[in-house]
């Protein structure tokens, strides 16, 4: 699995994981949503991606997004 691959699909993750905390624990988790709709707003501008800096470092071979 690429970089690019793994950040997706970790962002897709922490939405879902954000949505039902909303739901089930409290409805001001909805801040937890907003902080990483923030973070793929700034990462699409400014190309810096801090997961994609932790799955880095963990070994993942870089797509063509993050390189």
């Amino acid at each position: 699995m690429t970089l690019d691959r793994s950040v997706m699909m970790f962002a897709g993750f922490m939405v879902l994981l954000s949505v039902v905390l909303t739901a089930v624990v409290s409805p001001l988790f909805m801040w937890f949503t907003v902080f990483i709709g923030v973070n793929l707003i700034q990462s699409s501008i400014t190309g810096f991606c801090p997961a994609a800096t932790v799955f880095r470092k963990l070994g993942v071979k870089s797509g063509c997004a993050f390189k």
